[in-house]
């Protein structure tokens, strides 16, 4: 039976503006993911059957509610629509990446289990195809499966490749949960930012919006925030509760993490602006056909 292990990897948003908001409640976003080289890691084993086998690290996450089962079964509803084989698979998910802190793990993990899915099964949907089915999952997981750092616009679907400089970044998780429903609808929570260009765009003239309310309703973040400006640019990730600051080297990063109060939690690592996921994806498939030749 063929496997793959691959990663699913963090996401950090640069900033996160709110330009609008639509006729049907969603908001109109500016934004720039960039990815980190520390991520989950998954593995998938293709079946005989079309039974999917879900095993997590985390207890509370093993259910069929996970991102990672809805991705594999709508990848499978995909399939049966489109007239190709539905398949199983066995999928075991590695969690390490903090949840619900704006890294966008389940997010990551969901675009992972699409595209190994779609190489494992040899599913014949292109990567828009497989992007637009990740959106109905989350806003997040499209950015995962085109696999490079974008200026994300609309709900988050609508990308543009760039190329941030890749620091070192200390994340820190100050173990606080923010719900991004109920974040989203705050009252105070400002949606008028002006328009910025994917081609002009600069961490010193942008923010995250969603930051000066957080600091309000979590005082935990906010002295999260304060500990780390101390030593580098900081900013909220996401709707939080993680933020992250940014070095010139990694030994400046980790010279802060051993500083951090030991409430805390955190990890220290490099931006990326290419997904390690479709580095090796592309390797499998060059190492598959070197193998036919």
């Amino acid at each position: 039976m063929e496997t793959l292990v691959l990663p699913a990897p963090a996401k950090l948003n640069l900033f996160l503006h709110i330009t609008g908001r639509r006729s049907d409640g969603y908001h109109e976003l500016q934004t720039v993911f960039q990815f980190l080289d520390r991520h989950d890691s998954l593995s998938f084993t293709r079946l005989a059957t079309a039974k999917l086998d879900f095993q997590c690290s985390d207890p509370q996450l093993e259910n069929d509610d996970n991102l990672v089962v809805r991705a594999a079964r709508a990848l499978q509803d995909w399939a049966l629509a489109n007239n190709q084989p539905a398949q199983g698979a066995r999928i075991i998910l590695d969690k390490r990446l903090p949840y619900g802190g704006g890294l966008g793990g389940g997010s990551s993990d969901a675009a992972t289990t699409l595209l190994a899915l779609r190489q494992l099964w040899q599913l014949s949907l292109s990567t828009e195809q497989l992007a637009q089915l990740g959106l109905q999952l989350g806003a997040d997981v499209p950015v995962f499966i085109h696999g490079h750092a974008a200026f994300a616009e609309g709900v988050g679907e609508r990308l543009t490749p760039v190329a941030p400089a890749s620091p070192w970044y200390l994340v820190v998780d100050p173990k606080v949960h923010i719900r991004t429903a109920t974040i989203f609808q705050h009252p105070e929570l400002r949606r008028d930012c002006a328009p910025v260009n994917s081609w002009d765009w600069s961490t010193q003239h942008t923010e995250n919006v969603f930051e000066p309310l957080v600091r309000r309703l979590h005082p935990e973040v906010a002295n999260a925030l304060d500990w780390l400006v101390e030593y580098a640019p900081t900013r909220l990730t996401g709707t939080g509760a993680c933020l992250f600051g940014s070095f010139e080297s990694q030994e400046m990063a980790r010279a802060a993490l051993a500083r951090m109060p030991a409430q805390w939690t955190g990890f220290v690592a490099r931006g990326l602006n290419e997904s390690p996921v479709c580095q090796q994806l592309r390797q499998a498939s060059t190492d598959n056909l070197t193998n036919h030749d």
